[in-house]
């Protein structure tokens, strides 16, 4: 069985399918199974496949991992009658994914959803309540037309870059279930504070997403959250600066409270990690993670947006040693995050019309919840109102009063009024030329130079010398790093688009956002690369690693000089692409206030 697809398009990298459920006195257990060997364990994969609180949803999707292994399960709420249950069964199918560099439990979703109704009608229409002998023959038949035949697995875990991504699914329901896809609806929902995500990710650090069932939206924000630094960390593109780690940020999906050690196990390898949970006890143990997504705050009856948390580590206090070592913080957006989410609020503005479609990632509901409160509607326009007027003040103030900072990528109306606000424009998100619009940095990641070779408006007369001079060559450099990192899609890859029948705003959309994000991703590593000596590769242990920057020079990389977060982010970043260098930020009076009143 290959659900929609023909046999020439299934994925063969399946090494286990497996069939977990809830027992009265048991708990939750894995019932039945096919393995590709039989030294793959499945153990505890019941509890990934189970979650708590999954008995209050009827069904619902779940993403996981194993042992460095990516996975996805079906899973159903059935009514019976039987005694110990509570008045239902709770059961889920999953299939487990051979390791490879770019895993896709989302190509099988669709298949697999197929089989379980299959497997589940059919014990309905006899009278049956567990699936026993022959009734596991549709999972075994779709086991062997997917399961792992090559170690190269035929192509399937490849990644040949975002055009092939989305244009190897096909038309149908398979398209939806990629997560990426989901990600400008998703920026919708956290608003602003997506960038303070997206730091963390680019910064490797802990992210842990706290819901409720049903758990699936969460599941695809983990991954196309990771999406959005994916290309910059998965690909090295030759320069004397790439990252300490080879892979981008694990995606871990669904973990519960028996992962601790697990989760501290993926702490060691510095990839950085995120994942989600349905275990409200995690609020209670700060110090496993780094970044806490509420998504509970946000909900057809609450009108927040999702609420951020950054774990910080606190003092213990003489009398009580036993006490937490860490608390959580409300942390918001920063000033400086203002120019990179105009830009990305203007492209999700030219696909307004696909907001609605995403039922999946939208709040948790019941097809029998009424409809949202008028007073309901009318706060969440206030909370809207608010956030725009911070986000208009913020313009104002880095547009104008702070109006020395170089550009990395676009606006409407030209570099020149890049961190102005903006109300007004022709843009037009096409295939003509690239999926970005033709302006600044665009598609390739590399800035729009001036006649004198700059980009845009340089440094004003007030800045120092050396930041003028570092701007200069930043502008090369990120062109450079720009064209190399980021392939452009052909006349024929646009074409295939249209021939498959993609949704093709949505397709531009994504892809728009993320080469967005591959060009601010560019553009401050190459700013870091020109404060950084050269040979540092070939620097010997005895070699003085620090990096001294003062706040006008933490300005060259479009962060707020005065902003304790964008501090910590640029330590991260530091950290991972500068070679074991550490990070000095200079915080005399006259650092100040020459960043203040423009004076070097």
């Amino acid at each position: 069985m290959s659900g929609s697809n023909t046999d020439k398009d299934v994925p063969q990298d399946l090494v286990a399918i497996f069939h977990a459920s809830f027992h009265p006195t048991q708990g939750n257990v894995v019932d039945w199974s096919l393995k590709a060997s039989d030294d793959l364990s499945l153990d505890h994969l019941e509890f990934s496949a189970l979650p708590s609180g999954l008995h209050l949803v009827e069904q619902d999707v779940v993403y996981f991992t194993k042992d460095g292994q990516h996975g996805v399960c079906i899973f159903r709420r059935r009514k019976t009658t039987e005694q110990g249950h509570r008045g239902f069964r709770l059961t889920s199918l999953g299939i487990l994914l051979a390791k490879s560099r770019r895993p896709r439990p989302w190509r099988h979703v669709a298949a697999l959803k197929e089989l379980t109704s299959a497997i589940y009608s059919r014990l309905e229409s006899s009278g049956q309540l567990q699936p026993t002998g022959s009734d596991w023959d549709p999972a075994e038949a779709f086991f062997e037309a997917r399961k792992i035949r090559r170690a190269d697995l035929g192509g399937a875990g490849d990644w040949n870059g975002w055009g092939e991504e989305f244009g190897i699914e096909k038309v149908g329901s398979t398209a939806l279930n990629v997560p990426t896809l989901h990600l400008p609806h998703l920026l919708r929902i956290i608003g602003p504070s997506s960038l303070t995500l997206f730091k963390y990710i680019l910064g490797r650090q802990r992210i842990l997403i706290y819901t409720l069932p049903p758990v699936e939206a969460a599941c695809i924000l983990c991954q196309a959250a990771a999406d959005m630094c994916y290309e910059a960390q998965a690909t090295a593109d030759g320069s004397r600066i790439n990252g300490r780690s080879k892979d981008p940020i694990s995606v871990l999906g669904m973990v519960t409270l028996t992962d601790l050690d697990r989760l501290h196990v993926e702490t060691q390898t510095g990839r950085g990690w995120i994942a989600c949970t349905t275990d409200a006890i995690f609020l209670e143990k700060p110090s496993h993670y780094d970044l806490l997504i509420d998504l509970t705050t946000s909900t057809p009856n609450k009108a927040t947006r999702p609420t951020f948390y950054a774990s910080k580590s606190i003092s213990p206090s003489p009398a009580s040693p036993k006490a937490s070592t860490h608390r959580l913080s409300t942390i918001r957006f920063a000033w400086s995050d203002v120019k990179l989410w105009n830009e990305i609020e203007r492209i999700l503005e030219l696909d307004a019309d696909q907001s609605g479609h995403h039922s999946c990632c939208g709040p948790s509901s019941s097809p029998d919840s009424p409809a949202k409160p008028k007073f309901v509607s009318t706060w969440t326009d206030a909370w809207r109102v608010y956030e725009d007027v911070c986000i208009i003040c913020a313009g104002l103030w880095l547009g104008t009063w702070r109006g020395n900072s170089t550009q990395s990528y676009s606006t409407a109306n030209g570099p020149e009024n890049w961190g102005a606000v903006h109300l007004e424009g022709d843009d037009d998100l096409t295939m003509s030329g690239s999926y970005v619009r033709n302006v600044g940095m665009g598609i390739e990641g590399g800035p729009k130079a001036t006649a004198s070779g700059g980009i845009g408006n340089t440094v004003g007369s007030s800045s120092s010398s050396r930041v003028q001079h570092r701007l200069s060559s930043s502008s090369k450099a990120t062109s450079r790093s720009g064209r190399s990192r980021t392939r452009q899609a052909s006349p024929v890859e646009r074409d295939e688009f249209a021939q498959q029948g993609h949704n093709d705003s949505q397709v531009l959309t994504t892809m728009a956002l993320l080469q967005t994000f591959h060009a601010h991703i560019s553009f401050q590593l190459s700013v870091l690369e020109t404060f950084l000596p050269k040979g540092i590769s070939h620097m010997g242990p005895e070699a003085d690693r620090t990096l001294s920057l003062t706040p006008k020079e933490i300005l060259a990389f479009e962060l707020g000089p005065l902003s304790s977060f964008d501090a910590k982010y640029l330590e991260w970043i530091v950290a991972e692409y500068a070679s074991g260098h550490r990070l000095v930020i200079k915080r005399g009076w006259r650092d100040l206030f020459g960043v203040i009143f423009g004076y070097s």
